[in-house]
């Protein structure tokens, strides 16, 4: 059995019987950072909304870290003071690599763009991701994703912060993913394009998805304005609810093995 904890934003966990991997950590107390946008969408302090009430318990569990990049809502102050303290072992982005070490992190291993290694007792793939359309792209630096293949587990795509792609088309395709985790916030600041994909993307993604999407990073930042349950709403007038789980803060997935 794999069970797929969403604990709030981008922050999850992947338990299997042998592993307890948590993702991008943003474990900070409600309104601890700024508002990432004045006016275009409701000024508020991030995150928006608290840990949910399970969360102490499952990260007393975790045995690894994946980290997608560096944004603080993916890994903030809290996060690196969790993973610090417990000197737990972290997978990311080669190009990440250096400014995790100066922040005390323990790097065990770095992955390059389509560079496929050995994790646990499978394989985890470095997929690259776009984190924005246009010139914001360029702002917002590097992004990856992660292509995972666990013993007896159904395959895990962690698209991260990424809009559609040739690469996100190439692994929808070609590796057919059983699972997709896929950010779904719409995340746009005052200036320039959205940061993630918009609507029509991720239609297409679950269109072209051969498995099931699970729904991420809504309702937690002030800047990513889809909610769940206008994403819903879209995936109704489309009919393509049977291919999403939009979990709840602190709601748990379970994934039979195969």
């Amino acid at each position: 059995m794999l069970k797929i904890h969403h604990i709030r934003n981008a922050t999850m966990v992947i338990e299997t019987e042998k592993e307890v991997i948590l993702i991008d950590p943003m474990l900070g107390a409600q309104g601890f950072m700024p508002s990432f946008t004045l006016f275009r969408h409701k000024y508020k302090k991030n995150p928006t909304v608290a840990l949910p009430h399970n969360a102490k318990s499952i990260l007393e569990k975790i045995t690894h870290c994946l980290i997608t990049h560096q944004h603080p809502d993916h890994i903030d102050s809290s996060g690196v003071k969790f993973l610090i303290e417990r000197n737990i072992p972290v997978t990311c982005s080669i190009k990440d690599e250096k400014a995790f070490k100066k922040r005390g992190l323990h790097v065990t291993q770095t992955l390059k763009y389509w560079e496929k290694q050995d994790f646990f007792d499978g394989t985890i793939e470095g997929i690259p991701a776009k984190h924005g359309y246009g010139f914001v792209s360029k702002i917002m630096g590097n992004v990856i994703g992660y292509f995972i293949q666990l013993p007896n587990q159904k395959t895990i795509y962690l698209s991260s912060d990424t809009v559609y792609t040739d690469s996100v088309d190439k692994v929808l395709k070609i590796y057919k993913p059983d699972i997709s985790i896929l950010a779904c916030g719409t995340a746009q600041f005052d200036v320039f394009k959205q940061l993630i994909m918009n609507t029509e993307d991720i239609l297409k993604f679950v269109k072209n998805s051969s498995g099931k999407v699970i729904a991420n990073h809504m309702e937690s930042i002030n800047h990513c304005p889809l909610s769940r349950k206008e994403l819903k709403k879209i995936l109704i007038e489309n009919n393509l609810t049977n291919k999403v789980f939009i979990p709840e803060d602190g709601e748990v997935i379970e994934i039979t093995s195969i």
